[in-house]
């Protein structure tokens, strides 16, 4: 290895250990136990390194926007400098294999690459001005002008299955980072030697950019109560959480039962459902079955846009589509899930599905012995009468497996997606001349999901303005927001509205003669132009 890891928590650039409890990643492939000892963060040192986070933020709320850009574009430099041993540690942590985690990797600093472009072009503030009417009657209107403005400290929840790129500088923090707050990451601990080194990256960006040390906090625990402490004290301004219901739900409780309540934007996992239309079944069945199998194994099934739902109406064709789906799924060898709990936590949420009425096994539906962490591709098959009826048809099957929900018709297939609950995509395949069939299922599904696809299928996301990745509860806390693409900056940034105050005074995004040049709304119109003050 290139690089020596310290297997201790990194507050604002220094290593610190303080913990006797302790704990190991566990290598996928082997269920053997890391050779990298790391403890839990004692209470000691979460309140060193929120203390440490207010005292960067009293400086980093002030920095211009092109200052935080540069840092960002630094951080990206520092993770691809850090080559091959970064992947192979990666690897060794996750069984995700060197191509999908290079990939990762690409996205990660692509993404920080972007919010640092974000920032320049400057509108991301939302700048509006509505100029005084000293005339108006029957009282004049004063001057306004509203921006946005970072809430401060941020603590950021590591994702397992994704250890770059909703890890220690994925998305999350790079959308924090960008509005200007401080970062405390709880490393995941599956992926705890990858998060130290990328800790490291950041560090090195942090010392080369002259930024306080405090910007950036790296904790690592196995326990629920590192978190929860983390959560709990005054200091975090807010909280970004990418995982399970229970645990995004644990969270999310905590902050509001705090004195003072603070936003969680916490993505909790989704079914994805997809619903495949007669017309779009006799045209493109085998090929759109295909697709639906892949979706569901790619990664093991370990993405949280995996389609776990498929809705068909009845018929010999959807039979035959039936069929194939669960021969592809059968005949397909199943990967490595990324640890134990995942192998435990499919096993026992497909055991409990299979004992609901009316719930048939297709294929799998257990454990695959070996060495590796792994569940057999798993097709099950219900109809739109228990799914209507039974809430826990909705339980999400994280890994290979899916749920074939057969419809009798039209109007079964819609009372069926009215019982849907919150998801974060949803996606309807349909032949051209399938309009008037479609309409109302998506309108149905716009009230259901964030992201609504055409013709495809929910797996995968794309890093760009336009992306919503994010959906009505129980996919996540906060479905107005996004944790993928750059408009995620908006959720740790917020407005302030300024009232007759001089120029002198004002933030250069809202002085009269606009001196960054950025869009701005002036009196219900966009604008780049100066402002004359009546």
């Amino acid at each position: 290895m290139m690089f020596d890891l310290t297997t201790a928590q990194l507050i604002a650039g220094q290593p610190r250990r303080d913990g006797t409890a302790t704990f190991t990643s566990v290598t996928p492939r082997t269920r053997v136990p890391g050779t990298h000892v790391f403890a839990n963060a004692t209470q000691a040192e979460i309140d060193d390194a929120v203390a440490q986070a207010e005292a960067a933020f009293e400086q980093t709320r002030h920095f211009p926007a092109a200052r935080l850009a540069d840092f960002l574009d630094r951080v990206a430099a520092e993770i691809e400098a850090l080559g091959d041993d970064l992947i192979a540690l990666a690897d060794e942590e996750t069984a995700l294999g060197s191509a999908r985690l290079t990939g990762e990797r690409g996205r990660t600093t692509g993404q920080l690459r972007k919010f640092g472009a974000l920032l320049r072009e400057g509108s991301y503030v939302e700048a509006i001005i509505d100029t005084a009417l000293p005339d108006r009657t029957p009282a004049p209107r004063p001057d306004i002008r509203r921006m946005l403005f970072p809430l401060g400290p941020v603590a950021v929840f590591a994702a397992s299955n994704f250890p770059f790129a909703f890890s220690v500088a994925g998305g999350d923090t790079a959308s924090a980072f960008a509005a200007g707050c401080p970062v405390i990451v709880k490393a995941h601990p599956n992926h705890p030697a990858t998060s130290e080194l990328v800790g490291h990256a950041i560090n090195r960006a942090i010392a080369q950019a002259g930024f306080p040390p405090g910007f950036f906090s790296l904790l690592h625990g196995d326990r629920i109560d590192v978190g929860q402490a983390l959560v709990r004290h005054p200091g975090v301004g807010a909280v970004a959480f990418t995982g399970s219901l229970r645990g995004g739900r644990a969270l999310f409780d905590a902050a509001a039962q705090r004195p003072t309540p603070i936003p969680v934007y916490a993505e909790m996992g989704s079914l994805n459902p997809v619903i495949v239309l007669p017309g779009a079944l006799a045209q493109h069945g085998p090929q759109i079955a295909e697709g639906f199998a892949a979706s569901v194994t790619l990664g093991s099934g370990q993405f949280c846009t995996k389609p776990g739902l498929l809705f068909l109406i009845d018929g010999p064709q959807a039979d035959d589509f039936i069929a194939t789906v669960t021969a592809q799924m059968a005949s397909a060898t199943p990967g490595a899930l990324l640890n134990a709990a995942i192998e435990r936590g499919l096993a026992q949420t497909v055991e409990h599905t299979l004992a609901q009425p009316d719930v048939t096994l297709l294929a799998g539906g257990s454990v695959v012995e070996g060495a590796p962490f792994c569940y057999a591709h798993t097709v099950m098959q219900t109809t739109a009468a228990a799914f209507r009826a039974n809430p826990d048809l909705q339980h999400e099957h994280f890994g290979p497996a899916t749920l074939i929900v057969r419809c009798q018709s039209q109007a079964d297939l819609l009372g069926a997606l009215d019982a849907l609950q919150g998801n974060l995509a949803a996606a309807v395949h349909a032949a051209p001349g399938e309009s008037d069939s479609a309409a109302p299922v998506l309108a149905r599904l716009r009230e259901k999901a964030g992201r609504l696809i055409w013709n495809g299928f929910p797996t995968g996301v794309e890093v760009v303005h336009a992306m919503q990745h994010g959906g009505p509860y129980p996919a996540t806390t906060t479905p107005r927001t996004t944790s993928v693409g750059m408009t995620a900056i908006s959720r740790f940034l917020r407005p302030v509205a300024f009232q007759d105050v001089p120029d002198a005074l004002l933030p250069d995004a809202l002085k009269d003669a606009n001196p960054l040049g950025i869009w701005r709304k002036v009196n219900e119109r966009f604008t780049r132009d100066a402002v004359t003050r009546v």
